[in-house]
């Protein structure tokens, strides 16, 4: 297959994205075609599309690793095993990730060509893509679907609270953006110290904190140049 976008986020690593696209509504991306497929006809009646369908690499993951039968989703623990295609990890044959986001504008105009602006995506910065689809609510959404081993996983949201003194000089929206994000817990399940610092890179921002019961602490917010 080829690639034929890339999507531009202010995810700069693995750690700290969501597990699932929608999970973060407000976590927004750009998505540049290659020269070769900046055809506006392209395009044609996608706007009227609320949502789109992306399949995407899994870039990020080692292409030398090879592929296992079964895997340890984080969310049950990293200790039991279930096979891979019941799964959505990264680790299987075809590195392919598949994804749902809000479809909010196209810019036709750009000297990039058509540009699509999306929501809610689980991508870091620079992920190749190799299609877009518009997703179709009469055959997309099942409503008497089963998760099966994901319904018994608690999804509750944590409380994010910011030490004081340390979002001064920080953007309102962006402060939003960094809550929302933690409040869905980016540690993997079997992690569960109460001390321990963690450390996640959002933007421009290297951002360190602690959780604690249903409450996650911001403890330090430092601005990084971007590049």
């Amino acid at each position: 297959m080829e690639v034929i976008a890339h999507i531009r986020t202010k995810f700069r690593e693995k750690f700290g994205i969501p597990r699932q696209s929608g999970i973060t509504g407000g976590m927004c991306g750009k998505i540049v075609f290659e020269p070769e497929y900046r055809y506006a006809e392209a395009f044609r009646e996608l706007e009227n599309f609320s949502h789109i369908w992306i399949i995407w690499e899994f870039s990020e993951v080692d292409k030398d690793k090879p592929w296992s039968p079964t895997v340890r989703p984080p969310k049950l623990g990293g200790n039991q095993r279930v096979g891979v295609f019941a799964t959505r990890s990264p680790f299987r044959p075809n590195r392919i990730g598949l994804s749902s986001v809000s479809l909010d504008k196209i810019e036709f105009d750009s000297e990039e060509g058509p540009v699509l602006y999306v929501s809610g995506a689980d991508m870091v910065d620079g992920t190749p893509i190799f299609d877009i689809k518009p997703y179709l609510p009469y055959a997309d959404c099942h409503t008497d679907a089963t998760g099966g081993f994901t319904e018994d996983i608690c999804n509750d949201r944590l409380d994010v609270r910011f030490k004081d003194g340390i979002t001064k000089d920080i953007p309102q929206n962006t402060l939003e953006d960094i809550a929302d994000i933690l409040s869905a817990d980016p540690r993997p399940s079997y992690q569960n110290d109460a001390e321990r610092v963690y450390g996640m890179f959002y933007d421009c921002f290297n951002i360190k904190f602690t959780v604690k019961d249903n409450t996650l602490t911001v403890c330090e917010i430092n601005q990084k140049p971007k590049g």
